[in-house]
């Protein structure tokens, strides 16, 4: 099969033929149709995650259809469309996953950094991290559902019930959350990099109800804040914005140094937490809530041999939404 490969971080992924994996007795096969790329692949391919499995492929927004089952398999079956996140298996055994907590097992296993991922024409998954795709969506706009939505909707729970929410970073789960957050009835104020007058635009069509640099401070107090851009700066900007008892939440899985600031902006009962992953149950609320909102993607395409490309526009902030890998434009939905 085709794939883009990580040898060396720092490096460009290699674009070459490997051999088709085989699943295991607990693993599907997975035809690749497209795969979502966000910032934690920049992470893992810039080296900013330093425990990968090398080489690897990454890739952990994978939208395809099963075409082999392994031998133990019996909920999953030959034709279905499936996606597979990020997370992607945990001992089962653990205090956490036996409490419905796997995101934080010792054990965890991450697609496209210890399992290789979809920016591939095929992949192996584990079964129980595999979520049917919502059949109102096609492949391209359901990929950024699998990282940018499901992590984006736990970080939103964390942040509590509040009307006021503000985003930090309007990129590919903000422009999703906003969706869901307005659906709830709230109200949300974007930050993104200063002067960035596209992505602000983007946010008010969406329905911010304020956009402005992330230097700035929003109109009124805010409930909560979530961080989704990785950038410990803003971790005391979002503290000065919220009101006494508000949340912080930093959504990412990497975030620079977070800069000493004074014990003031902590007190009056304001938290400050962090989202690590995602768990089996949030796939499944998010996606059953997703059409009723219904979350509507935007989405750019890129074909797999120009993945690096899309890394280089991600990290430079030259789109607005979300980017796809396109590996199988024919079988794409």
């Amino acid at each position: 099969m085709k794939a883009m490969i990580l040898d060396t971080p720092g490096a460009p992924l290699q674009y070459r033929d490997v051999p088709a994996p085989e699943p295991g007795a607990d693993q599907v096969l997975i035809q690749v149709h497209a795969c979502g790329l966000c910032r934690t692949d920049l992470h893992v391919v810039d080296g900013e995650l330093t425990e990968p499995r090398l080489p690897i492929i990454p890739g952990h927004q994978i939208v395809g259809r099963v075409v082999k089952c392994g031998d133990r398999i019996r909920d999953v079956a030959v034709g279905d469309r499936v996606g597979v996140p990020w997370l992607g298996g945990s001992c089962g055994q653990c205090g956490f996953c036996t409490s419905g907590r796997e995101n934080l097992c010792g054990e965890a296993r991450y697609t496209g950094y210890q399992i290789n991922g979809g920016f591939a024409q095929y992949a192996v998954a584990d079964h129980r991290f595999c979520f049917p795709i919502p059949g109102d969506y096609p492949d391209l706009q359901a990929a950024p559902l699998l990282c940018a939505g499901l992590i984006g909707y736990r970080a939103l729970g964390m942040a509590g019930d509040g009307t006021r929410l503000g985003f930090y970073g309007f990129g590919a789960a903000a422009h999703i959350l906003i969706q869901v957050a307005r659906y709830q009835g709230r109200e949300v104020y974007a930050f993104t990099r200063p002067g960035d007058g596209e992505a602000q635009t983007f946010a008010r069509d969406l329905g911010a109800v304020w956009a402005g640099g992330a230097d700035e401070r929003p109109p009124t107090v805010l409930d909560a804040a979530i961080i989704f851009a990785p950038v410990g700066d803003l971790v005391p900007a979002a503290l000065k914005a919220v009101d006494r008892g508000g949340i912080v939440v930093c959504a990412g899985i990497y975030m620079s140094d977070i800069p000493s600031f004074p014990y003031a902006l902590l007190w009056e009962e304001r938290v400050l937490r962090s989202v690590a992953n995602l768990t089996r149950a949030d796939g499944e609320e998010f996606l059953a809530l997703a059409p009723r909102v219904p979350v509507k993607t935007e989405v750019h395409g890129y074909p797999l041999e120009r993945a690096n490309e899309a890394l280089d526009d991600l990290r430079a902030g030259r789109f607005t939404g979300a980017a796809v890998v396109v590996v199988d434009p024919e079988a794409c939905s």
